[in-house]
């Protein structure tokens, strides 16, 4: 009976729409969106209703640090800026260290390059090894010399095509690591220059005419104080 049940077509009910007097409101709202409206309704309520006791039974005389060392921008409470955190000694110490990791970095890339040159022994300006010929006559030098030029082109070896990927990978990582360690040099010295400047000591920087071989970079000449 209930295969036959479902054999019977039934009809399809359509859910109720909006009035035609009432078409002006939008879609008929129906139970589900009731709920979810309801839901959002009641929580609202909630949160009302907990800040109005936390406003009631606030204590007048309570009292945080926060209070006077920040500020509300846009509704956001933000901290002041802390303007001399730290002393001239203790900002003279950070610098010392934040220059020793810089002179670290520097060393370590100096090393690499160092390491990574050795490796690559196909140059084509110098030689990996250097041998002295001796020739008893012009016509044995000529041939000797012709015989040194074929076995140092690189261009007449041939090399497989894997180890040469891996050699212009090893270019490219030595060009690379000679700008990285250029740029270390250059902040290593700007550090150095600004911890120099924090010292205590008269100085002043020297115009164009005054360097001896200007290069761009300011030059600062201290005066000779007198030792007790």
């Amino acid at each position: 009976m209930s295969s036959l049940r479902n054999a019977v077509p039934r009809p399809a009910h359509k859910e109720r729409s909006q009035p035609q007097a009432r078409k002006k409101f939008g879609l008929l709202e129906k139970h589900k969106d009731y709920v979810i409206r309801a839901k959002a309704y009641h929580q609202k309520e909630d949160i009302k209703k907990k800040l109005k006791q936390k406003a009631a039974f606030k204590n007048p005389d309570e009292f945080y640090y926060k209070m006077i060392n920040s500020k509300t921008v846009d509704g956001v409470h933000r901290p002041k800026e802390e303007i001399n955190k730290y002393s001239a000694e203790e900002l003279m110490i950070m610098k010392t260290q934040d220059i020793g990791y810089v002179f670290q970095k520097w060393q370590s890339e100096k090393n690499k390059i160092d390491k990574l040159t050795a490796s690559l022994q196909c140059t084509e300006d110098q030689p990996s090894r250097r041998h002295v010929y001796f020739a008893e006559d012009r016509e044995e030098a000529r041939e000797l010399e012709l015989q040194a030029r074929s076995k140092s082109d690189i261009s007449a070896i041939h090399i497989p095509k894997d180890i040469k990927k891996k050699m212009d990978r090893s270019y490219r990582d030595l060009e690379a690591r000679k700008s990285r360690a250029k740029d270390l040099e250059k902040l290593y010295m700007d550090m150095s220059m600004q911890k120099e400047l924090q010292k205590k000591g008269r100085k002043r920087k020297l115009r164009e005419d005054e360097v001896l071989n200007p290069n761009g970079k300011p030059v600062y000449k201290w005066k000779a104080d007198r030792k007790r």
